[in-house]
């Protein structure tokens, strides 16, 4: 069957853009996900690929992965290589790289930005589900500015004022996602230390869980308290984030943050693993209700 008509035909690409071209990251994954998909219906092996652009095998799983940007002679050479003729895909092929290949909003932060960081901004902006455990602090997406300069001056110490507003007012604005229309389901999961640690001191601390109070009312955010005396309320010392899109192309993604790198995960064993842990945690930590009368006594 010619690529041109395989199910990666104009409607899906239509879809494929319209959903993740608010990110450039999910456009990258998508287009990977899309060239890998290509190359195996033809029959062509990943060294066999890399060689036609003059590349390496290697090159190839870092295209098909989204490791790396796409240069658009490359797409274009290997979709001829894959039999794609048809001019409407290739069109749309070529926007999908124009769109992958754009800065993110949060790009102009690169000086205070890790760029291990920066992929996980772009995967929440087309993320359709967001799940979080936190152990010892508000997840970021939930943070009243207050609270964020206090955890940004204890990890930074010696950080200048200007640099410590920079990455305040960073950190408020990945939180736009959460008040568009089409908004992310946020589902966070905070062990009951969150809520004990005075970060900041005790004004700012009583703010914060007011804030916790709001956000857990809106439709599209369950938050959730895994209380000291639950049992089944531990799962390891260290924060998890599970992202789930709508997108067919592109896996569920975990990604696990350290002190100074984070890792993705997106093997289905892997994530799966983890989404079987945050349902257990769901299932042990008190109810969403139970969880807000927690926040009220808490501030009471």
């Amino acid at each position: 069957m010619p690529a041109s008509a395989r199910p990666v035909d104009a409607p899906t690409l239509e879809y494929y853009l319209a959903v993740s071209a608010r990110s450039p990251v999910a456009v990258r994954l998508v287009l990977g996900h899309l060239l890998r998909t290509l190359r195996k219906e033809a029959g062509i092996d990943a060294e066999t690929a890399g060689r036609y652009i003059r590349g390496s095998e290697a090159k190839i799983s870092r295209m098909e992965r989204a490791q790396v940007t796409c240069k658009p002679d490359d797409v274009r050479d290997l979709l001829t290589f894959y039999d794609v003729t048809d001019p409407q895909l290739l069109t749309e092929f070529g926007e999908m790289v124009r769109i992958s290949r754009q800065p993110g909003w949060w790009q102009r932060f690169d000086g205070v930005l890790p760029d291990w960081a920066g992929k996980l901004i772009g995967l929440q902006e087309a993320a359709s589900a967001i799940r979080t455990y936190e152990v010892q602090l508000v997840p970021g997406l939930l943070q009243t500015p207050a609270y964020t300069e206090a955890v940004i001056r204890q990890a930074y110490p010696e950080a200048s004022q200007h640099e410590v507003d920079t990455r305040v007012k960073l950190r408020m604005l990945r939180q736009n996602l959460l008040a568009r229309d089409d908004a992310p389901h946020l589902w966070a999961i905070l062990d009951e230390a969150v809520l004990r640690r005075p970060m900041g001191g005790e004004h700012v601390m009583r703010e914060q869980l007011r804030h916790l109070i709001f956000m857990a009312e809106l439709d599209h955010i369950t938050l959730q308290v895994a209380p000291f005396n639950r049992p089944g309320c531990i799962a390891g010392g260290f924060p998890v984030t599970h992202l789930r899109f709508e997108l067919p192309a592109l896996p569920d993604i975990v990604y696990l943050e350290q002190l100074r790198d984070a890792e993705y995960l997106d093997k289905p064993d892997e994530t799966d693993h983890y989404r079987s842990v945050l349902d257990g945690l769901a299932q042990a930590a008190l109810s969403p209700q139970e969880s807000l009368e927690l926040l009220e006594y808490t501030i009471s």
